[in-house]
């Protein structure tokens, strides 16, 4: 509790608000976004995980590095070619941004590289999975494969002409620069590594055979990276020449695709037609090996285009994201231990699961509660005679998606089933192009014209005409119905049968499929109309009443906090005295610890086995705790230029539950929390002399389900 005089702390005059527009008083986005990959390559590095799933967060991080360079690099290239003056929330400009990445990035890369060389190869020899260099493997096994590449790969690559091609460079793939020819000793041509046919990783023969990255059965395993396979055995593919080098290099480009619209194509097509750029988009990266001469490097950045600022040198292998390939390697005992999802003895299939929901609301907290429970429900739906209709969102979908077989199905049997789906998921348009494809001809009525905003909203209405009228049971949660990520990303989902709840859930249904005005909601904040006026709501909410009581407080669990007037919201709640706990996973650009500002907020983050996804927002009051759960984040994005539902939970034991039993344990964790620090770095959170030690992702394993076990 705080002192008295901080109770009538007037947050809204005007030299408050200026105070609070300091540069000085925000963290930058991109720096943020950096030191989170960070804390992924430190789990690479946490004895506490089994082996493999060390490589894991190795191969997480290069995919994330990846991602970084397509999109926020991307973006940051445009602003700079047009002459933007914009400056971000902390005062940089888009240059001084790309430099001061340059400066976090080189040295995590160093970390990324020398992690995997130092650490992890050895620790994969100890285990009997050895990734070596061909020149260190023995003279037989040089030559099987060398059969190998002659016989399987030198036939699936295709040999370009002699020259440089800069707009044949495939996005992320290994390259190869090969110099050096009889008679054209300035000549050079770039090879494309076959990864996507072979994989990266070639596993050298046993029993007469040369085992690709589908062989994983054996219990030693002896790998080379393909790139080295070729390099070392150029003849192979050119036969006449004798004096050849090769060295890889891998460039990335801007995956940030405009959407070309043409007012008489239908959209799908548009997003199609607007993938074909993602391919030759400009370069945004170049990454080079230690061993590449200086000469090289220059002669190929200049002809890509890209200043030295642009240009990353890696002491070791490139692309470590295809490392997700040791991934398959069958064994069990470097994987994380297997455990049984809770599912609640009430929603189990024998049971009649609509009779369970309407006599109680239900919270799911996957991967700890079993996803099953949701497809059961839609499988139930589909054979159902009471149920006419079923909607539902569709963002990132699994490929053999029981979900989408549950909906076809259900359209075969008569029921009206429709699904939103959103097209510009990123990275996953093709996907969703033939997913649309596929509900078409399933009978699904798909709908996806939506080219000004994302619906990112993960919600799912079955209604249901019963004896006593008209039941509509919702599913409003933070993850996509996907039955894999519902295994390793943390994500929060309710269940009910309240009217109200169900009524405004069809009215939002029907104002983004049928474009019509939506209605005024208790339960739902919805985005981009009213959710970020209701969150800045609450918080001054709980600013009155802690200037009344003293006991105002606050709890968020999300992914990314960057809004500039929420961070602001929550600086004047500090500010007047309320302490603030927010467990943000990823990107923070609220500054914690500012003496008279935030010096009432703590921030943790929490990098674990599972991905956190869940968004949960607590917000205290003397009659009743509000407890929000759903698909926002509180970014710019999320707010402004998406749907996004928040549901207040109406359950009051739920309420608590959440609270109780997911939300303060997360904050309490003090083995996988890292805390930010004022200067925007993180430390880990250490455990204090007599308190419990919390791995709030154990704790969760171990006490799954416990938040639904209602005393009756």
């Amino acid at each position: 509790m705080l002192a008295p005089n901080n109770l009538d702390f007037d947050t809204n005059n005007a030299s408050t608000q200026k105070k609070l527009d300091n540069p000085s008083y925000f963290l930058n986005r991109e720096l943020s976004w950096i030191r989170f990959n960070g804390r992924v390559l430190e789990e690479a590095r946490d004895l506490w995980h089994p082996l493999l799933e060390r490589v894991k967060f190795i191969a997480i991080c290069g995919s994330n590095l990846d991602e970084f360079f397509m999109t926020r690099v991307a973006r940051l290239i445009k602003k700079v070619k047009a002459g933007s003056e914009e400056k971000a929330m902390d005062g940089m400009s888009f240059i001084e941004q790309i430099d001061a990445t340059r400066k976090e990035i080189i040295p995590l890369i160093e970390n990324h590289a020398k992690c995997w060389r130092d650490e992890l190869v050895p620790a994969l020899a100890k285990e009997e999975i050895y990734v070596r260099s061909f020149n260190d493997l023995s003279e037989k096994d040089k030559e099987s494969l060398r059969e190998f590449l002659k016989t399987e790969i030198v036939p699936s690559i295709r040999v370009p002409k002699v020259g440089f091609d800069s707009v044949s460079i495939e996005n992320l793939h290994v390259t190869l620069y090969i110099s050096g020819f009889q008679n054209q000793p300035s000549f050079c041509i770039l090879l494309d590594v076959p990864t996507e046919k072979f994989g990266r990783l070639i596993n050298t023969p046993k029993k007469g055979h040369v085992e690709t990255n589908k062989d994983t059965e054996s219990k030693e395993y002896h790998f080379v990276l393909l790139e080295d396979l070729i390099i070392n055995n150029l003849d192979t593919i050119f036969p006449t020449e004798k004096n050849l080098t090769a060295y890889p290099f891998r460039l990335t480009r801007n995956g940030e695709i405009d959407i070309l619209m043409d007012e008489s194509a239908d959209f799908l097509k548009s997003v199609q037609k607007s993938l074909s750029t993602r391919k030759v988009g400009f370069p945004t990266r170049l990454e080079f090996d230690k061993k590449m001469p200086n000469f090289i490097r220059q002669t190929i950045a200049k002809k890509v285009g890209l200043p030295d600022y642009l240009t990353y040198e890696f002491d070791g292998p490139l692309g470590l994201v295809d490392l997700w390939q040791l991934l398959k390697i069958n064994r069990q005992d470097l994987k994380d231990k297997s455990f049984f999802p809770c599912i609640s003895p009430l929603l189990v299939s024998e049971n009649n699961i609509f009779e369970t929901i309407a006599r109680q609301d239900f919270v799911l907290y996957h991967p700890y509660d079993g996803f099953e429970v949701i497809i059961d429900l839609l499988k139930e739906s589909g054979l159902d005679s009471y149920v006419s209709e079923i909607c539902i969102t569709m963002y990132r979908m699994d490929h053999k998606s029981p979900v989408v077989d549950a909906l076809i199905e259900a359209a075969r049997n008569g029921k009206k089933v429709t699904a939103i789906v959103e097209l510009k998921a990123k990275f996953d348009e093709e996907n969703n192009i033939l997913l649309v494809t596929k509900l078409r001809s399933g009978g699904v009525n798909t709908v996806y014209n939506f080219p000004n905003f994302k619906v990112h909203a993960k919600l799912c209405l079955i209604t249901r005409k019963e004896k006593n009228g008209v039941v509509r049971y919702s599913h409003i949660g933070s993850g996509n119905y996907n039955a894999v990520t519902a295994k390793i990303y943390g994500d929060i989902g309710y269940l009910t049968a309240n009217p109200e709840v169900g009524l405004e859930l069809e009215g939002l249904f029907d104002a983004i499929i049928n474009g019509l005005q939506e209605k005024e909601t208790k339960h739902l904040l919805v985005a981009p109309k009213t959710l970020k006026s209701e969150i800045l709501r609450r918080i001054d909410r709980e600013i009155s009443f802690h200037q009344k009581t003293g006991r105002g407080y606050l709890a968020f669990k999300l992914n990314n906090l960057e809004e500039k007037e929420i961070i602001q919201a929550l600086y004047k709640a500090s500010m007047a005295g309320i302490k603030i706990d927010l467990n943000v996973r990823g990107l923070c650009c609220l500054r914690p610890g500012i003496k008279g500002v935030s010096d009432n907020i703590s921030v943790i983050s929490i990098v674990g086995r599972f991905l956190e996804h869940a968004r949960i927002y607590y917000f205290s009051d003397d009659t009743e705790d509000e407890v929000l759960i759903g698909s926002s984040d509180m970014m710019f994005r999320n707010l402004n230029e998406r749907i996004e539902v928040l549901l207040s939970v109406p359950d009051p034991y739920l309420r608590q539950a959440i609270l109780e039993n997911m939300l303060k344990i997360h904050l309490r964790d003090n083995v996988k929390a890292r805390r930010l620090l004022p200067d925007g770095t993180y430390e880990r959170v250490v455990v204090k002399e007599g308190e419990e030690v919390i791995n709030s992702q154990a704790w969760l394993i171990q006490n799954r389900g416990i938040w639904n076990e209602r005393a009756h």
